[in-house]
């Protein structure tokens, strides 16, 4: 059936569910079965890769402030909720390896050498997408090896958006699930793009999504598109 094409991606582990970007989260995702789980990585003062989708603490923690401008030992000791802790992507990569594939968000600027170094380091280079909305991070990634896999990140892509995601190199492309046409959907896939929804996370949400044949389904309700899929 075609549904059983579709992969499913937990986005910032389960965010609907879990709190977001937690190793609780990303281990809840799992075990559901879905293929992928995403993150956001950002830079602290002191340089560590840490895996929060803001660029600041406030919404997240029980803190204020930049992530940039605080050290690594001070937003480790923040809680995230259920008394979670803000993982550094290495910890994340470990909890996913050999288990599922990751998407790795390039949120923060400069994290494109650190996040490709630590992935490449722990022998993960064919487990990880490296993907943003800024297309200049995919291409820096690129530069440092061609090789890596790498996805863009569209709200609402253009024609133009597509073409140029294909030209230059990446294997996907995600697109904000209320902005994504047919249309769309088709040119990537005659572009040889894998192309993915986001964060549809009610059932007839997904179904519709699924109902244009996009590749994957990207959603912060991992366990309300799983059960549909076993049930399918």
């Amino acid at each position: 059936m075609e549904n059983e094409m579709i992969y499913v991606v937990g986005h910032r582990g389960a965010a609907g569910v879990k709190p977001e970007n937690t190793l609780m989260g990303f281990r809840y995702a799992i075990d559901l079965g879905v293929e992928f789980v995403e993150c956001d990585v950002h830079l602290t003062r002191d340089e560590q890769l840490v895996v929060v989708h803001d660029p600041r603490v406030d919404r997240t923690t029980n803190a204020t402030g930049a992530i940039r401008d605080l050290d690594f030992e001070f937003i480790r000791s923040l809680d995230v909720g259920e008394g979670q802790r803000i993982p550094t992507l290495s910890e994340v990569l470990e909890t996913v390896q050999d288990k599922v594939k990751l998407l790795c968000e390039l949120k923060g600027e400069g994290v494109e050498d650190l996040s490709v170094d630590t992935v490449v380091k722990m022998g993960m280079a064919q487990d990880v997408i490296f993907t943003s909305f800024n297309i200049d991070r995919i291409r820096r990634v690129l530069q440092k090896n061609e090789d890596l896999q790498t996805g863009a990140i569209f709200s609402n892509p253009t024609d133009d958006d597509i073409k140029m995601a294909g030209e230059m190199g990446v294997c996907g492309v995600g697109v904000h699930y209320k902005n994504l046409r047919l249309k769309t959907v088709e040119q990537a896939l005659e572009a040889e793009l894998d192309i993915r929804a986001w964060n549809p996370d009610t059932l007839r949400e997904q179904q519709a999504m699924i109902a244009l044949g996009v590749s994957g389904v990207g959603t912060n309700r991992p366990d309300i598109l799983m059960e549909y899929l076993k049930l399918t």
